[in-house]
């Protein structure tokens, strides 16, 4: 790992900060402190900063001797999870029931390492700076709002970075790719209607449970028999409601899952196949359905040329064997819509020490990850800037 100097002697502010926000952790829309001590941090560091934008979030340009440049943009996600923490550390949170379980505390504090060396290297760059701190990714989702109220704008970004400490990587690797990285996501909810009746006396009835056993089955054969096998897709069905009483034939049942995609078009194509078999499953047993289909977020796409711009940047920070191109994940993220708005690229950069113990999954209540990690992606960043954007040193 080659962290210069200038990046490393940031290194234990960064972990202070991440440590902080991990002590004081608050929920999608709920990020007040935070949201505070950010706009705070980069005032006192000559940041323009524009506050409560998607009512928490918060953007920060780095002045720029081009004054009508487009942005180079790098963005940070805020928000905790509902969780109960079961680490025992000296950090671990303070707010019952929330905890950063994904390393959004370690983004912020990326993007507050990064704002630190902008200030002490001074460099004069071809393109204004912009730091983009967004609340809710973990839902509703907050990115698709900051775009609406115009965080892309004044100036106009016209790239945006952003990554994810990744604890299904080792500390010193990377995952830098053109394409698809994460997939799209999408509910659903099927109600099945059938007709009740006492359980001694199945022939008066439509028995929406047994139509509820066949809908699920059925819908297993979406992915399996009418998705192309070349592409990647997953269907899940993580919650069933039927029935009142053991001898009730129950008259309603309800499922809900979620549908996963790399593809535009297959996440087009879902919502008419599934109703399509689910129709069909529940009419075997005499039953009728009624689907109910809720868009989240898109897959996250990486812009080709971005991609390698970047990859070709880190290569000095991580070495070229540790940058790797296989890690793509069915998991979602909405840092798409940024990518939908404008090029970009998002990358996940390793973030396991199991040697440590820091190796437990995302979203699990002891998750934790090597620190060290944040100063790479601030040299990875650096790196970026030097490459591609710097001119000379501010007068």
């Amino acid at each position: 790992m080659n962290i210069p100097e200038s990046v490393a002697e940031f290194q234990s502010v960064m972990v202070e900060l991440r440590r902080d926000f991990h002590r004081n952790p608050e929920l999608g829309y709920s990020e007040y402190r935070t949201s505070e001590k950010i706009a705070s941090f980069l005032e006192n560091l000559g940041f323009d900063v524009r506050r409560n934008i998607a009512g928490t979030g918060l953007s920060a340009l780095w002045p720029s001797a081009v004054k009508s440049a487009p942005a180079i943009a790098f963005r940070a996600d805020m928000d905790a999870l509902p969780l109960e923490e079961e680490n025992t550390h000296d950090y671990v949170s303070l707010n019952k029931g929330c905890m950063h379980a994904c390393g959004h505390d370690g983004h912020m504090a990326i993007l507050l390492g990064l704002a630190l060396w902008l200030k002490k290297e001074n460099r004069h760059f071809n393109r204004a700076i912009k730091l983009i701190f967004q609340p809710a990714e973990e839902g509703p989702g907050g990115a698709a709002r900051m775009i609406e109220e115009g965080v892309l704008n004044n100036p106009e970004v016209e790239r945006i970075f952003a990554m994810h400490l990744w604890n299904n990587l080792p500390y010193g690797k990377a995952c830098i790719k053109p394409g698809a990285l994460m997939a799209s996501v999408d509910e659903f909810e099927i109600r099945i209607g059938g007709r009740g009746g006492h359980g001694a006396m199945p022939h008066q009835t439509s028995d929406a449970i047994l139509a509820l056993g066949y809908v699920i089955v059925a819908l297993q054969s979406v992915v399996a028999r009418r998705i192309d096998p070349r592409e990647a897709a997953v269907l899940s069905i993580g919650k069933v409601d039927a029935g009142s009483a053991r001898n009730i034939i129950a008259d309603s049942a309800v499922l809900s899952g979620t549908v996963r995609s790399f593809s535009p078009d297959i996440r087009k194509k879902m919502p008419a196949l599934i109703e399509e078999v689910a129709a069909a499953a529940a009419a075997v047993c005499g039953a009728g359905i009624e689907l109910s289909w809720t868009e989240l977020y898109p897959a996250t796409i990486n812009d080709v040329d971005a991609a390698r711009d970047l990859a070709a940047a880190a290569e000095s920070v991580l070495e070229k064997e540790n940058i790797v191109e296989n890690e793509t994940t069915m998991a979602s993220e909405d840092m798409s819509y940024f990518l939908n708005a404008v090029p970009g690229c998002y990358y996940f950069l390793g973030s396991a020490n199991a040697e440590s113990g820091l190796c437990m999954p995302h979203h699990h209540p002891r998750f934790d990850f090597d620190e060290r990690a944040m100063g790479a992606a601030v040299a990875v960043y650096a790196a970026y800037l030097e490459k591609f954007h710097s001119v000379q040193p501010m007068k």
